[in-house]
């Protein structure tokens, strides 16, 4: 596709294979979408009334929805990437009276579709603490190559079957991310290492601390991005005031402020964003130990970022692929932006001989908290 660029596209009920010759011929683009809470794909092809895709792999099922897997491969510098492992949930047609112009698109959204089809109103966990259930949930899903990675909570309530049973709530994704959403926590596909395997995670939104190139702006000759802009919101940060009763009499109210940081996701900026507002939760003084403390964890690690950072890169340029999820170095910025920066989504646009990122970053505070940014 470009030098030192190479796209592997398989595709396939059950096991994918590689893409036979005609089906890479008439590919045009690429897109792959990959952010913090769930991951899609569109691919496009160019058919003609004679081509292969429309009068044999399509009446025969090549690009069914739901039953198809897809895999997406770029090869960067001779390192494999994995962008994408999912299903087919859309095609589209789209004939055209200019010659060359008819177009086939399928789009598809990452394996966690596949948890999202049968509703299960009556599984039941009697005594089964939080990170058992999730396990349970997800061994059902090894045949597709998805290895469980869960994180206990902090705090396990294990009530008693003579007390109360909990049932699965919707599907076994409405239930996963329930139950994340109930511990502060996230619940996301992510596809690799390797071609046909995946990781569901279910845990803190921990920022790892190995952080990826830089991304250099305005620096001449080790310029490797297209365009940043960055946005500071005023009104991001707010405090929040819960209440509980005093434990002697239970009568008298007791107003506690929240301190506005993720504990699993500490500021990456010296100068913190104040907070603008305050505002009172609906569950204070109603909620009970233990289920006050995990409310208190979730609403720490929803805590929104202040700053904001969209931009655009050519991979080739750059020398790898940006991750989402992961930190990244800004250079170039000046000394209020430069510094690390979380990487919220990252969107591949990969066309013949082109392959370009669009990316979203953020982060809370001004003035980078390293002395150096890492290369």
């Amino acid at each position: 596709m470009l030098k030192g660029v190479h796209l592997t596209l398989m595709i396939g009920p059950a096991v994918p294979i590689p893409a036979p010759e005609p089906v890479m011929n008439a590919l045009q683009s690429v897109q792959v979408t990959s952010s913090k809470d769930r991951s899609g794909f569109q691919v496009s092809f160019a058919v003609s009334k004679k081509s292969l895709l429309q009068t044999v792999l399509l009446p025969a099922g090549y690009f069914d929805p739901m039953i198809t897997r897809v895999i997406i491969i770029a090869t960067v510098n001779g390192f494999p990437n994995v962008l994408m492992d999912g299903i087919i949930t859309q095609q589209e047609l789209t004939p055209s009276n200019e010659p060359g112009q008819s177009t086939l698109t399928i789009t598809g959204d990452d394996l966690s579709v596949l948890m999202d089809i049968v509703e299960m109103p009556f599984m039941r966990y009697p005594a089964t603490p939080d990170i058992g259930r999730i396990y349970l949930i997800l061994a059902k899903y090894a045949a597709f190559g998805i290895v469980p990675l869960a994180i206990p909570p902090f705090i396990n309530d294990v009530p008693l079957p003579t007390h109360r049973v909990d049932p699965h709530q919707g599907t076994d994704l409405a239930y996963l991310k329930k139950l994340a959403n109930d511990h502060g926590y996230v619940f996301y596909v992510e596809p690799g290492p390797l071609p046909g395997q995946s990781i569901a995670y279910w845990g803190p939104d921990i920022r790892i601390p190995l952080p990826q190139p830089a991304l250099n702006i305005n620096m001449d000759a080790h310029t490797n991005v297209e365009s940043l802009s960055f946005s500071l919101n005023g009104l991001a940060k707010k405090i929040l005031v819960f209440g509980v009763y005093d434990p002697i009499t239970g009568k008298i109210p007791i107003p506690i402020p929240l301190p506005n940081i993720n504990m699993f996701k500490p500021p990456l900026g010296l100068r913190l964003t104040p907070p603008a507002k305050v505002e009172f939760p609906d569950w204070s003084f109603s909620e009970e130990m233990p289920g006050l403390v995990d409310k208190i964890l979730g609403v720490l690690a929803r805590s929104s970022d202040a700053i904001s950072v969209s931009g655009s890169l050519d991979v080739l340029r750059y020398g790898q692929v940006l991750r989402s999820r992961m930190l990244v170095g800004v250079r170039g910025a000046g000394l209020a932006y430069d510094g690390l920066y979380y990487v919220n989504s990252v969107t591949h646009n990969i066309k013949r001989g082109e392959y370009k990122e669009n990316f979203q970053l953020s982060r809370d505070g001004l003035i980078s908290n390293t002395p150096r940014v890492p290369i």
